[in-house]
């Protein structure tokens, strides 16, 4: 069973986001802690399972990103994935989801998979786009957002189940096929101190465009392009009415009905 995890490198959680003065289309990384992708953490969790049970096979790590990137790729291969692949060049600094599955496909039709599984979403544009473009582009199925999965590898089948309004659903699809996976799937391990050292001393292969067969200008593939970041707006500070219970109920209505108008 050849899986791979496609996974992307994002800005911590709990980082201060400030956009470009001289660049509004863009952040300032510079003291910014990058991190893997939470919900790529379940993706590489889950592959792991899967080749745990099925018992053969190897993972293979891809991501698209400066050199950097190459710490979220580690931090997969001491999970215990077995290769990685970073795709890079400077002219991919702005891609967007079209254009960052075109470079995946591009690169997984050079392979030998079984199955892909990617985290549902990046936590830094929340596109959610990505992983189905990419079984659009390789013709193969996807099954977005599983709790749970069952491969039958005699059948070369895999089933799985799905949360749905009012309760659940089962698909089954034929491999190769496409998985995404939420939070709450598994629980991502910890790598080992020997897992570190090893992934510490494995060669990470860099992928150019040519290598991937594109000669066009990747400015002209991109669909959607970013035009200016801005913070949120500030939140008003909230009030506090203060009174008999029922004079504070009345007057809490009262400004539900006319400022908030939600009633």
């Amino acid at each position: 069973m050849n899986i791979i995890a496609c996974i992307k490198q994002v800005p911590d959680t709990e980082a201060i986001i400030r956009t470009d003065a001289t660049n509004p289309s863009k952040i300032v990384e510079r003291d910014i802690k990058f991190i893997l992708n939470p919900y790529d953490e379940y993706a590489i969790e889950e592959s792991l399972r899967i080749k745990e049970k099925t018992g053969n096979g190897e993972i293979t790590i891809i991501t698209i990103g400066p050199e950097r990137s190459e710490t979220a790729i580690r931090d997969g291969l001491a999970m215990g994935a077995d290769n990685a692949i970073r795709i890079w060049d400077d002219t991919l600094a702005d891609i967007d989801p079209f254009t960052t599955a075109l470079l995946l496909s591009k690169t997984i039709s050079q392979m030998e998979y079984d199955l892909i599984i990617c985290g549902k979403q990046a936590i830094d544009d929340d596109y959610i786009q990505t992983p189905s473009i990419l079984a659009e582009l390789l013709s193969i199925p996807q099954i977005q957002f599983i709790t749970s999965q069952e491969i039958n590898t005699s059948e070369r089948t895999i089933t799985c189940t799905q949360e749905i309004d009012g309760g659940r659903r089962t698909v089954r699809a034929k491999l190769p096929v496409v998985i995404t996976t939420p939070k709450g799937l598994n629980e991502p391990r910890y790598p080992s101190l020997r897992g570190k050292m090893q992934a510490k001393k494995k060669e990470i292969p860099v992928k150019s465009l040519k290598d991937l067969g594109i000669t066009e200008n990747v400015m002209d593939l991109i669909k959607i392009k970013t035009m200016k970041l801005s913070p949120p707006p500030s939140r008003k500070a909230g009030r506090i009415l203060e009174g008999e219970p029922e004079e504070v109920v009345i007057e809490l209505i009262r400004l539900l009905r006319e400022e908030a108008k939600v009633l």
